[in-house]
């Protein structure tokens, strides 16, 4: 039992400083985006930067490793899925939306990542046992909740009376905020599951090729390479590539050496030695780490709407994980019996 704690507390601490990192990513990309920043440039730039950091890492400590084809084609595919894409999805429905709203979504990764695993024969599910039905329930309780976040945006929490004075000061009507909010929600949800698809693609991955550092190089480079044909076909002006001011270069470097450097590696890493599922469960510590800074930052308000569907989210993933780790401990219990009946006999 100690040492299942002390291999679990490792894991648990990096992921726990991983979405801390996440979340002032989140708040700096949110506070430039305000100042009107192109968001596919900063996919762009950030992931050069990554590639940059990870390369000369890579060619140190993991040189001799030869990465076969079909490594790179899963690699690429990670990279479009699993980080151009949904960055791309991601950093939209934030401009729609708030940086507490959007990383709500980010609770739904776990449970997404837990569906997908299914048909991989990943996460298997017995009905009969209670850490199955839980998983289940806590499926369709998260499912719920996302729902929740994308239909109900429901009254201020802090400071209503002024929020309504300001509401009706503005030119921009209800319902073309509402029209917003439902849009941004959309591209979040969307964003999301794409971003599980990493944690499942990862997972087959590295077990086929488990170098860390090389293989978020070679993400970082194919994403990078990725987001700026994007950014070419749908943003045609030149001067969106030109950085302003001290905040932009620092945001930017941030995001590129931790966010998509050391970020990756490290969940790489975690998803090598838990599994994706696991690895994906602490993505709702993000939405706490942000409304911790948010309101004193960027002075982003908060939703009824907002708080009742996290909860139902984080509710759902925890009965999830729950019901997860109730048949982790009945298989472990069962292999501890038929090893003691084998010495016996």
């Amino acid at each position: 039992m100690l040492t299942h704690c002390h291999e679990l507390c490792k894991p648990v601490s990096i992921m726990i400083l991983v979405n801390l990192a996440l979340a002032f990513v989140n708040l700096l990309l949110k506070k430039v985006l305000n100042e009107g920043m192109e968001y596919m440039c900063i996919i762009t730039y950030r992931q050069a930067v990554s590639f940059i950091f990870m390369a000369p890492i890579a060619c140190i400590y993991e040189r001799k490793h030869k990465v076969e084809v079909h490594i790179i084609c899963l690699l690429f595919l990670s990279a479009l899925l699993g980080i151009t894409l949904p960055q791309y999805l991601f950093l939209l429905g934030l401009e729609y939306t708030s940086a507490t709203f959007a990383c709500a979504f980010l609770n739904m990764v776990p449970v997404f990542t837990f569906i997908m695993a299914l048909p991989f024969g990943i996460e298997k599910v017995n009905m009969q046992s209670k850490g199955g039905r839980a998983k289940v329930m806590g499926t369709f309780v998260c499912i719920g909740g996302a729902l929740l976040l994308v239909l109900y945006k429901g009254i201020p929490l802090i400071k209503p009376q002024s929020q309504h004075i300001a509401n009706e000061v503005t030119s921009t009507p209800p319902t073309a905020k509402l029209e917003t909010w439902i849009i941004g929600s959309i591209l979040l949800t969307v964003g999301c599951f794409l971003w599980s698809s990493w944690f499942i693609i990862q997972a087959k991955t590295s077990k086929k090729y488990p170098c860390q550092y090389s293989s978020t190089a070679i993400l970082s480079l194919f994403a990078a390479i990725q987001s700026a044909i994007l950014t070419l076909i749908i943003k045609k002006n030149n001067a969106s590539w030109i950085l302003k001011g001290k905040l932009e270069i620092l945001s930017i470097l941030y995001a590129g050496l931790v966010g998509s450097g050391l970020c990756y590696v490290a969940m790489s890493w975690c998803v090598k030695q838990r599994g994706p599922v696991f690895t994906a469960a602490f993505t709702p510590l993000i939405q706490i780490f942000v409304a911790m800074l948010d309101f004193s930052v960027l002075k982003e308000e908060i939703y009824l709407g907002s708080v009742a569907g996290s909860a139902l989210v984080i509710s759902g993933m925890y009965i999830l994980l729950w019901g997860k780790g109730k048949e982790e401990g009945q298989h472990v219990l069962k292999d501890t019996q038929t090893s003691q009946d084998v010495e016996r006999q």
